[in-house]
């Protein structure tokens, strides 16, 4: 792998280790809850497991220019697909939400290939109009018009998180492109509008706001996983209680595979543990984003950038809120949580930035 950048390699191999290791633990408590959920969560992430070292490596190689001649159709193909949950006898509702795919044994989740899909598109259309995103009818326009089609087929679902990240990496990458202030100002105004417009028409919405601005408002209802989760990473005090022996995620933690992985990570592992999980996130993306500068072309730079802040972001999200900084999401960890789609695209785009750090010419 000449070329490859070995401390980005490392850190993406650490954490991946980092996420088998902390997953084995916290199934334990889906084993002792619910035994026959166990097997199939276990198959699923081995499988996922699997399959994301492939495409891994194959995105490590592959070309990729062929993600920018071809992303408008990579675009629409993920448009289309994240549109057929809501075919009659295809989507798959869990939770009151309508993510799913089933496919056999296995589910998919087709939110996670629109969000790289998205920022395939998003960069060959910056690149594509370059200096011209400064007016209103290349830069600001056609973004508002994505983003319509991504918030229509996200909110409906609902995935109001997958929905946040996207935002939050279509801004960055607006940024990058040269957009001006004024735009990004006008964005968030009205991403702002929004969150308030669906607090108003969802409840669920609302609730977690509430819960987020007050954890103890309600501790038994929609404050209660935020209140374990509090109660899990406090207990984990400076050097945690040790790897396999958190004791919320046996009774108490919702979703310890996923959501909560956080939670059951710093139980066991304690604010060290924790801050080096951080630690990794944040060079990730220090080291992800010095590299996009060296990138060979303006499609790559915009790419890695995109790729890098819709992993760390979503990485964020979720341990901010784990720890009541940001409002409740059902985002998954990335590396770490249950979660095959999300852990194959998560790899994907992984193995896709590095590959684009090989023709880099000089190295940082």
């Amino acid at each position: 792998m000449n070329g490859v950048d070995k401390w980005l390699l490392g850190t993406i191999v650490v954490l991946a280790a980092t996420g088998i290791l902390i997953f084995f633990s916290a199934s334990l408590g889906l084993l002792a809850r619910e035994g026959p959920r166990f097997s199939g969560a276990l198959l699923s992430q081995s499988t996922s497991l699997v399959l994301g070292a492939i495409l891994f490596w194959w995105a490590l190689r592959f070309p990729y220019q062929f993600f920018h001649r071809y992303a408008f159709y990579i675009f629409c193909a993920t448009l289309l697909f994240t549109a057929a949950i809501f075919v009659p006898g295809v989507g798959a509702e869990h939770g009151g939400a309508t993510r799913w795919i089933y496919l056999g044994p296995f589910s998919v989740q087709p939110a996670e290939f629109l969000k790289i899909g998205f920022v395939f598109y998003f960069a060959a259309w910056l690149s594509a109009v370059k200096t011209q995103v400064t007016s209103l009818a290349f830069g600001l326009v056609p973004l508002v018009i994505m983003m319509g089609l991504v918030g229509f087929l996200l909110l409906k679902q609902p995935d109001t998180g997958t929905f946040a990240v996207i935002l939050g990496t279509a801004l960055a990458m607006f940024i990058a492109g040269g957009a001006p202030w004024r735009y990004t100002a006008t964005l968030g105004a009205g991403a702002f509008l929004g969150v308030t417009l669906l607090a108003v028409l969802r409840p669920y919405v609302r609730d977690r706001i509430l819960v987020f601005l007050n954890p103890a408002l309600d501790p038994q209802g929609a404050g209660y996983q935020i209140t374990q989760s509090l109660l899990a990473i406090g207990s984990g005090e400076m050097f945690g209680r040790g790897f396999g022996q958190s004791i919320q995620k046996f009774n108490f933690l919702p979703e310890p595979t996923s959501d909560s992985i956080f939670a059951v990570f710093a139980e066991e592992f304690g604010f060290v543990g924790s801050a080096f999980l951080v630690f990794l996130f944040v060079f990730f993306a220090l080291r992800g984003l010095a590299l996009s500068k060296r990138a060979p072309d303006y499609f790559s730079r915009l790419t890695v950038i995109g790729l890098v802040i819709l992993i760390t972001g979503q990485a964020f999200l979720n341990i901010g809120a784990m720890m009541g900084v940001f409002p409740l999401t059902g985002l998954p960890l990335p590396f770490v949580s249950h979660g095959g789609t999300a852990l194959l695209t998560t790899l994907f785009a992984a193995g896709l930035i590095l590959n684009i750090t090989r023709y880099n010419k000089t190295s940082v």
